[in-house]
């Protein structure tokens, strides 16, 4: 069985992240040239993939993910590059089919969509959006996806009615962009089982992806797909460091920025020496993830991903000295 790819979430900013250069002593806090070295950094170390988080509001300071992807297409060569995962239901789907295909022409074929609805009802209030009917708001957002995406034909002037506004199109047109769901509801299962290209979900234990995974794939047998159609992915949470001491300040870190307490995340965290780390891993890759991607605990998240990547890979770990952008 070939080794799953092991990608990266992206920091929700730079601070923190890169030393402090130009005579500063805060180092880099969210500017374009920051933002560029760290993905450089990321592809150096090792990442097979690229991740940018979504939140319209938040308590914490975080990027927009297509902005930032924007960044990592012109500064990166081969890294996949994705949302995970953007909430359609808080977007006009318009504008995202548009940024969709800028961004898979700007990274020559490497982006990927990842949708989901979210969880948050403070943020969907904040938005003037309706949290109560998201999944219907999600189908409907797919639905208009579609119809940006695919050039003028007997189809869509019947369905629209506007003949005279066919010449209108959404151009240049790019290779098709997958589209990959997370959400580990089974709702949000049943949607990737049908309509994705990939499901990424967060907040399960191998044993739970396994059974989860499962039926995602007898699911997508029943939509009349195959059973192995949707590219099996999972979300983990990791941080490396001493075995007693990295569960705590992984904990601490995720309940700081999910303000939820620390035992939330325990039985989630990947945690301790990069070698007990890479073996929680090979757990997920031994219940059928294809794609692990790593969202780390702590700062700076690259150094910590190239420890873990060396450990889970048996490679080398790569030096990032000199590394920018």
């Amino acid at each position: 069985m070939p080794r799953p790819s092991l990608g990266l979430v992206l920091p929700a900013t730079t601070q923190g992240e890169l030393a402090p250069t130009r005579g500063s002593t805060k180092g880099d806090t969210g500017g374009a040239r920051g933002l560029a070295e760290l993905c450089r950094r990321a592809e150096h170390a090792g990442a097979d993939s690229l991740w940018a988080v979504d939140h319209l509001y938040w308590p914490h300071p975080i990027a927009e993910p297509m902005t930032t992807l924007a960044v990592a297409a012109t500064m990166t060569t081969t890294p996949t590059l994705g949302t995970c995962v953007l909430q359609l239901p808080l977007r006009t789907p318009d504008a995202v089919a548009k940024q969709a295909t800028a961004l898979q022409l700007l990274s020559e074929g490497r982006f990927v969509l990842g949708l989901g609805v979210g969880s948050h009802e403070p943020e969907y209030r904040r938005a003037g959006a309706d949290f109560s009917r998201r999944g219907r708001s999600m189908d409907e957002g797919l639905a208009a996806l579609r119809r940006a995406w695919r050039m003028p034909d007997t189809a869509g002037r019947a369905e629209t009615g506007d003949r005279a506004g066919d010449d209108y199109v959404q151009a240049p047109p790019s290779a098709r962009v997958p589209l990959w769901f997370g959400g580990s509801s089974s709702a949000a299962r049943r949607r990737a089982a049908a309509e994705g290209d990939g499901w990424v979900p967060l907040f399960l234990a191998p044993d739970e992806y396994r059974e989860a995974l499962e039926a995602l794939r007898l699911e997508s047998a029943h939509a009349g797909r195959a059973r192995d159609a949707v590219e099996a992915a999972v979300v983990v949470f990791a941080c490396v460091g001493d075995d007693a001491e990295a569960p705590r300040q992984g904990a601490a870190w995720l309940s700081q920025l999910y303000r939820l307490p620390p035992k939330a995340f325990h039985r989630h965290l990947v945690a301790g020496s990069p070698d007990a780390c890479a073996a929680s891993l090979q757990r997920y890759a031994d219940a059928g993830a294809r794609h692990i991607i790593v969202m780390v605990a702590a700062s700076p998240a690259v150094e910590h991903f190239a420890l873990l990547r060396a450990a889970f890979t048996g490679r080398p770990e790569r030096s990032l000295a000199g590394v920018t952008a």
